[in-house]
């Protein structure tokens, strides 16, 4: 399991502060999914219907329309590519763990890419995600997104207690 990144650590640089939780919680979905039995991956046993691979798409393009769409201000042909026509997750049939993980971290990848080149305190562009001013500053997009995946990382640890009772916390 990844180490978490404890607040103690000495980083002045609240950027990589805030990139080294992203790659923490990442990290942390691809072991939970992995850890999950692959004929349980596909399936849901949740009420709400979302299975662990879609929750996998999700964050690729929860991240993505916040960064790329959002921050940068680039046109996506799909920006809710991770949601069917009645705003439900969905996987195609082709899509696979190992499939969505990759896109997972080259969606990391390409975060690290956008933070690095720009200040905290930089706006996010109008035309994409954002059409009113004023945006908001990339330090709270990167708020908003590490704590989509701490929620979600949490959600993956029930599922886990639910289809494994004996190992899924995020301390295993």
């Amino acid at each position: 399991m990844a180490a978490f990144p404890e607040p103690t650590e000495e980083l002045d640089d609240t950027r990589q502060v805030l990139l080294g939780y992203l790659d923490f919680f990442r990290t942390t979905v691809e072991e939970k999914v992995r850890g999950i039995r692959p004929s349980d991956q596909a399936r849901s046993i949740l009420p709400t219907g979302w299975t662990p691979l879609e929750l996998v798409k999700h964050l690729t393009f929860m991240e993505r329309r916040w960064l790329v769409w959002g921050f940068l201000g680039e046109q996506l042909q799909d920006p809710y590519g991770d949601d069917d026509p009645s705003g439900r997750w969905r996987v195609g049939s082709e899509e696979t763990a190992d499939t969505l993980l990759e896109a997972l971290r080259a969606g990391g990848r390409r975060t690290r890419e956008v933070v690095s080149r720009a200040l905290l305190s930089d706006r996010a562009r109008l035309g994409g995600r954002f059409t009113d001013a004023p945006p908001p500053a990339l330090e709270r997009i990167l708020l908003h997104v590490l704590q989509e995946y701490a929620r979600h990382v949490g959600h993956l640890d029930i599922v886990r207690e639910l289809v494994q009772p004996d190992g899924g916390g995020i301390g295993e």
